[in-house]
């Protein structure tokens, strides 16, 4: 049965240490792979989490805005979650806070 199945020849162990080198290079590689971390995802999230903070908390009435879901009105009305938006004549609508993405220049619509 041995024309199936080759025969496995062992080597002998030359040297009985383990692997070489310390715990530092992977203290090492850790700390590179967390500064990469921090410099690609979080600083850049957090950043554009404050800029969306400081924009709903600078929307004041007439500005006019574009939303997440790509519409463009004029504020008419805020409230503490909610802002009611003129699209166009007679058209209003409401909708969260959250959901305005950029407030456009005076005059664009």
């Amino acid at each position: 049965m041995s024309f199936f199945i080759t025969d496995a020849l062992a080597e002998t162990a030359t040297t009985s240490a383990g692997p070489q080198g310390g715990g530092y290079s992977q203290i090492l590689i850790l700390l590179g792979f967390v500064i990469i971390f921090y410099l690609l995802l979080w600083r850049p999230q957090a950043k554009r989490a404050k800029e969306h903070r400081q924009l709903m908390a600078s929307l004041a009435i007439g500005d006019e805005v574009t939303t997440t879901g790509g519409m463009v009105g004029k504020i008419t009305a805020l409230r503490d979650e909610f802002v009611t938006l003129k699209i166009a004549e007679n058209v209003e609508i409401k909708m969260q806070k959250v959901a305005i993405a950029s407030v456009l220049p005076k005059g664009t619509l």
